[in-house]
């Protein structure tokens, strides 16, 4: 079996994962409350898929090398104390779900700097910071799009056409952005966790590498052996008209509903028969400039369901794929320029009887040159390309602007 791989600052102690330098920043997003202020880094393990094996079960053996033991997510939460682990940050790419799902990932990455996997320990204990240093006024230059309006617009046509030949009912396109910058990225980043009704807000950091999400999207939850994911599906503009519009579309609604049923199908692979449920089907609820609608699938934990039975039975997220799933990802991956990265995975936090992690859409992420945005969404046969580039571009605005400092 192959393992993942430390970065180059980190000192290997074993098959399992490394020792570390310690952890400059901590705001991992949905990590407890009451611990973000005691947590320091204890382990880490980084996989990228040209180093071979199954990433969900290298994330739930690393983990259980490391004193948290995910194998069985319907035991009671534990207590945990001062001493010994507390939890983890749990971070899967798009591209690892969709190697998950046995769907093809033919795009270059636009950001090969970012793992695929990254699966980072936390211990409570005094919060050391890097010193200060001096660092270059923030400048973020112009984005440069992976492909033009026409490109993304002749996408959604070839989707329509899959779905007249019926090979799928929806897919989601996703098309991608970078920008060149100085000076240190992780105060923006910062601020893209930190806006309105980011449910995971927070970033992610490694060696050359820095993820920040404001994703408001639950991916998967569990706790005390009860399941949740909460799909969004359907965006408009945050006015009374654009309410009014999203509220009243049939177009929208139907391609929320699909999605919906999808979800369902993808929680009863791991519930316990005949417990899955929906909550609040197509409730709208507003993310900073834009109105979203969100439904709550809920159900109960199989018998002995594990961590990685888990990321394999949810990721990708259906709501960022289409449906049939893994026609979908099929037809992404001919009609998609570029990869996903940091976009369109699972980000959050992990522990014994727990597990929250949102899905990384308004997400964003920083290597060593480059800041990358992701966005697109859900083309169903009554999708109009022109309509489905603009709803695009309304998705990024709020990032580029927080991005920036505006």
């Amino acid at each position: 079996m192959a393992y993942g791989k430390s970065t180059e600052r980190m000192r290997k102690v074993g098959p399992y994962g490394v020792e570390t330098l310690p952890q400059v920043l901590v705001d991992v997003p949905a990590a407890p409350t009451a611990c973000r202020d005691t947590l320091a880094e204890r382990a880490r393990l980084h996989w990228r898929r040209t180093d071979g094996g199954d990433p969900a079960v290298l994330a739930e053996e690393f983990l259980a090398a490391h004193g948290l033991n995910l194998r069985d997510l319907t035991r009671p939460t534990p207590t945990h104390h001062d001493t010994g682990a507390c939890g983890a940050a749990l971070y899967l790419s798009a591209a690892a779900g969709a190697h998950l799902a046995g769907a093809p990932t033919a795009a270059p990455e636009p950001a090969p700097a970012l793992p695929d996997l990254a699966v980072v320990v936390y211990d409570h204990g005094p919060t050391r910071r890097a010193p200060a240093r001096a660092a270059a006024p923030w400048w973020l230059g112009d984005w440069t799009d992976s492909w033009t309006p026409e490109q993304h617009a002749a996408a959604v046509d070839a989707i329509r056409a899959a779905i007249g030949r019926g090979d799928v009912y929806q897919a989601n396109l996703v098309g991608h952005a970078a920008a060149p910058y100085t000076g240190d990225p992780l105060p923006a980043l910062l601020r893209l966790g930190a806006l309105p009704g980011a449910r995971y807000g927070g970033v992610l950091t490694g060696d050359d590498w820095a993820i920040g999400c404001a994703s408001p999207e639950t991916l998967i939850e569990v706790r005390d052996g009860h399941l949740i994911t909460r799909p969004i599906k359907g965006t408009r503009p945050a006015t009374a008209a654009g309410r009014a519009e999203l509220l009243t579309s049939a177009k929208e609604r139907a391609e929320h509903i699909m999605i919906v049923d999808l979800e369902r199908n993808d929680l009863a692979r791991i519930a316990r028969t005949g417990t899955v449920t929906v909550d609040d089907l197509f409730t709208v609820r507003r993310w900073c400039d834009l109105w979203q609608a969100e439904s709550t699938v809920r159900a109960a934990a199989a018998d002995g369901l594990g961590l990685a039975d888990l990321l394999r039975a949810t990721c990708p997220g259906g709501s960022v794929t289409g449906a049939p799933k893994l026609a979908a990802l099929t037809h992404i991956a001919g009609l998609e320029p570029v990869g996903r990265g940091a976009s369109m995975g699972a980000l959050g936090w992990v522990a014994p009887g727990r597990v929250d992690l949102g899905l990384t859409i308004r997400t964003a992420a920083a290597d060593g040159e480059l800041l990358h945005t992701w966005a697109g969404g859900g083309i169903t046969w009554d999708s109009d390309p022109a309509a489905e580039v603009a709803e695009a571009a309304a998705k990024t605005t709020p990032i580029r602007a927080t991005l920036a400092g505006r």
